[in-house]
């Protein structure tokens, strides 16, 4: 796999960047009459440390303060941002990459080849929540001071992909591993944090960086970022001008609709139970996978997507997006609504009235959860969601916390899917669940190149089969923006656009 670009294309790419007016203000309210941008967000940073950083909601807040290795655009292509060229070796197990020269962090260090290691290491040993996308970098060595080498103990198909998201994000190495920069960020980014202004917990306020290198990223005196996690705080946020753009839901959505505001849709996610304790470790019944089975022929989709989700959605019986080249038409309704054949699978596998299934609560979901319930129930499935989710959900997910869960989960490239929640690495695959049969299907799809969404068919094939999960439906992800204010281009496979594709209004 080869790919060189100019440093020169991630400049004309950039030409749909943040440059719009902050919610509540003039088009002339940030620093200097320069336009200033307010943004809902849906959740709290723990840390601003980027060894910390997350994908989803959780990237875009990074983006203000750390460049990363690779840009990813709107439509997923990849382009140079502090790494201008790269290029792999034959066997795809060494990755080179040149370095910007010109590029220094907020501190007034400098980036080089040595910086790059040292955020590559600390990613490494951070033990952070998206650790895994360099479990396969076995050694960073700085050739000079503007190359670096990553040697891989074996092809990882999406490496170039997860130096665009939280791997990739540099920190100065004055700062890495420290205490301040948990809560103060530095980086090489387009802005840094006006700790006089900022609020942890409700307001997070970014100013102009003085000398940044790529002024065409950088359109904005001034970046807040409000966390509302209720949509309803978040619609009237919006409404009132108070933000200029956010995640709304089908409720929500629909104030949005009668405000005047921009719906801007894409489908990224799918919704619906992760059948985590395959094995029956802790929740014997879910070990059987005729239990997992009646589970997904118990559910309604259509009428829960019609009635609690207002048909902001599509059915489907499968995990793996269209956009994957992993998604097959012939599993999309692999699980058809049949509470009859639900009652008979779990009566053959003598689980006609025991099986209890318990969900922490993911904010928001209230109603489509009350409605799981009741449809469970009618065929003798007891299911009880319990205490909201919160900001440790992930460590809660790894210390096999939950033996179920609720959630959204992106439909991401093939390989990136496979490690979030089908591999034994996979975060939302806590119990290590696995078969030599599994693996072998997992280990084609890793040296498949680009043939890798059709090998991983036979992945979505085996993981929908045995019920792994019982998704209900892909989400349309309903991001509203005040159109009078800012204009935004989606980000393929992400919820909530990266920070470059906002736009000002014309």
């Amino acid at each position: 796999m080869k790919l060189r670009l100019s440093a020169a294309a991630v400049l004309a790419a950039a030409s749909l960047t943040l440059a719009a007016c902050g919610g509540g203000s003039s088009a002339t309210g940030g620093q200097g009459g320069a336009p200033a941008l307010t943004l809902g967000t849906l959740v709290d940073l723990r840390s601003w440390d980027p060894s910390q950083a997350h994908v989803g909601h959780v990237l875009q807040p990074y983006q203000l303060a750390y460049d990363s290795l690779l840009l990813r655009e709107p439509d997923g292509t990849l382009s140079p941002m502090l790494a201008t060229e790269w290029e792999y070796n034959a066997d795809n197990t060494v990755l080179t990459m040149d370095l910007r020269t010109d590029v220094t962090f907020s501190d007034g260090a400098k980036f080089d080849a040595a910086a790059a290691k040292a955020n590559l290491d600390g990613f490494k040993k951070a033990n952070g929540p998206q650790m895994q996308q360099l479990a396969a970098v076995k050694e960073v060595k700085a050739v000079d001071e503007d190359t670096i080498e990553l040697s891989l103990s074996k092809p990882d198909p999406s490496l170039e992909f997860y130096l665009s998201q939280a791997a990739g994000l540099m920190a100065s190495p004055k700062a890495i591993g420290s205490e301040g920069i948990k809560t103060n960020p530095v980086g090489s980014g387009p802005y840094v944090m006006d700790k006089a202004a900022t609020v942890a917990g409700s307001q997070y306020v970014f100013t102009a960086r003085e000398g940044y290198w790529n002024k065409d990223l950088q359109k904005f005196s001034k970046v807040t970022l409000k966390y509302l996690q209720d949509p309803t705080a978040r619609v009237n946020a919006i409404v009132s001008g108070q933000v200029d753009a956010t995640l709304l839901d089908p409720k929500t959505g629909k104030q949005a609709d009668g405000a005047g505001l921009q719906l801007v849709t894409n489908q990224v996610d799918w919704s619906g139970l992760l059948l985590l304790d395959r094995n029956g470790e802790v929740n014997k019944p879910l070990g059987d996978v005729r239990v997992r089975q009646a589970i997904n022929y118990a559910l309604d989709r259509k009428t829960l997507l019609e009635q609690i989700n207002f048909g902001q959605g599509t059915p489907t019986s499968q995990v793996f997006g269209k956009d994957s080249g992993a998604w097959a038409e012939s599993l999309e309704d692999a699980y058809p609504y049949n509470p009859e054949k639900a009652k008979a699978l779990l009566k053959e596998a003598g689980h006609a009235d025991d099986v209890v299934i318990e969900v922490p609560t993911l904010p928001g979901s209230e109603a489509m959860l009350a409605a799981i319930k009741q449809q469970l129930g009618e065929v003798g499935i007891t299911f009880n969601p319990g205490a909201a989710l919160t900001s440790t959900y992930t460590s809660d997910i790894a210390a096999k916390k939950f033996t179920a869960l609720f959630f959204n989960l992106f439909q991401g490239e093939p390989w990136v899917a496979i490690n979030q929640m089908v591999s034994t690495k996979a975060l939302y695959n806590p119990f290590k669940t696995t078969t030599p049969e599994l693996q072998a299907k997992i280990d084609a799809v890793e040296v498949a190149g680009k043939d890798a969404g059709k090998a991983a068919q036979e992945v979505n094939q085996y993981v929908t089969e045995n019920a792994w999960f019982a998704p209900l439906f892909r989400v349309n992800q309903m991001y509203y923006v005040n159109p009078k204010k800012v204009t935004v281009t989606p980000q393929v496979q992400q919820a909530v656009p990266s920070i470059y594709n906002y736009a000002p209004a014309k």
